[in-house]
């Protein structure tokens, strides 16, 4: 326990030396690793999503591909594709960039929903399909994906399928303003770590410590009153009046692991309710989807959200 919670820092302490004031942000990124899951990093384009994906992969010393989806990006770029090699008469594999440790889906909401889908099941089995035939993928296979808010000329918004395959979805926005000057004065100097160049941290841990990181959450404990209130909040949430599209059980089941992520990142070897609350507002905000009238009257899922944790009686 005391290894993973220290080799997690660390790794978050070397991410603080490129990005500024946005802790919170990777430390949501490190418990959905250490909770087996993917990421959705969502952010206007500039405050350092890719950085963010880029330097997590680097300390942690994991492969990393990046693919910029835009609007004529076939699934194939992303797969791979059986090629005819003329020098022995036979079909081969090319394998596409994503049979690697962590794949980058840069601006995932830029490309149509047919090449989307191609990650679903990788997302969810590791493998992908290739002209009818199954492709394990690395043990480690993370998707890191990033997308402009939905607002945005030229964006197709994900579908619940593929939203509900992401654990996690992270928010970022322009640092708060001591953290921005302490960015613009390391540029100033000429020390600013990632922004302008291809310098990235060295890695921090060891391979086998980023291994056994990505399942560190099942080591910790869930008491039954903690389950149990957790199920209670799944419950309230689809019970709302202003939700259309509530919890599954699957969703349920990412805020169980996203809460034991946290728990580990805290030193503790058990579930508290304070971790479900933490683990609530990324886990579950892209997975509800309101009705029209509740939307149009300014009701907004995080206020949903928020109505529950005040509605339920939080265990002892």
């Amino acid at each position: 326990m005391i290894t993973f919670t220290e080799s997690a820092h660390t790794v978050l302490d070397a991410i603080d030396g490129c990005l500024f004031g946005e802790r919170d942000a990777a430390e949501i990124l490190m418990a959905s690793y250490m909770a087996g899951g993917h990421t959705l990093i969502n952010g206007v384009p500039g405050v350092g999503k890719t950085l963010l994906a880029k330097t997590f992969a680097a300390t942690l010393g994991l492969d990393f591909a990046r693919v910029q989806f835009t609007p004529d990006l076939m699934p194939a770029d992303v797969t791979g594709v059986n090629i005819f090699d003329t020098s022995t008469g036979k079909f081969r594999l090319v394998r596409g960039p994503i049979f690697t440790q962590i794949l980058m889906a840069d601006e995932i909401n830029r490309t149509p929903p047919k090449t989307q889908a191609a990650l679903l099941e990788a997302m969810q089995e590791r493998q992908v399909t290739i002209d009818g035939e199954s492709q394990k993928l690395n043990e480690l296979f993370t998707v890191i994906a990033t997308q402009n808010p939905v607002e945005f000329e030229g964006t197709y918004p994900l579908p619940e399928a593929q939203l509900d395959r992401f654990l996690v979805r992270v928010e970022m926005r322009a640092p708060a303003p001591d953290a921005e000057v302490e960015m613009l004065r390391k540029a100033a100097e000429g020390t600013l770590v990632g922004w302008s160049t291809d310098q990235l941290p060295s890695p921090i841990v060891d391979p086998d410590v980023a291994k056994a990181l990505r399942s560190a959450s099942v080591s910790i404990h869930a008491e039954s009153k903690v389950l149990e209130y957790l199920q209670r909040l799944a419950a309230d949430v689809r019970q709302s009046p202003h939700v259309e599209l509530g919890i599954s059980p699957r969703g349920c089941l990412a805020l169980l692991e996203m809460g034991r992520a946290f728990a580990c990142l805290a030193g503790r070897d058990f579930l508290t309710p304070d971790d479900i609350k933490r683990a609530l507002r990324p886990t579950w905000t892209h997975r509800l989807l309101l009705t029209p009238e509740s939307e149009l009257e300014g009701t907004t899922v995080l206020s949903v959200l928020t109505a529950a944790t005040e509605k339920v009686e939080v265990p002892h």
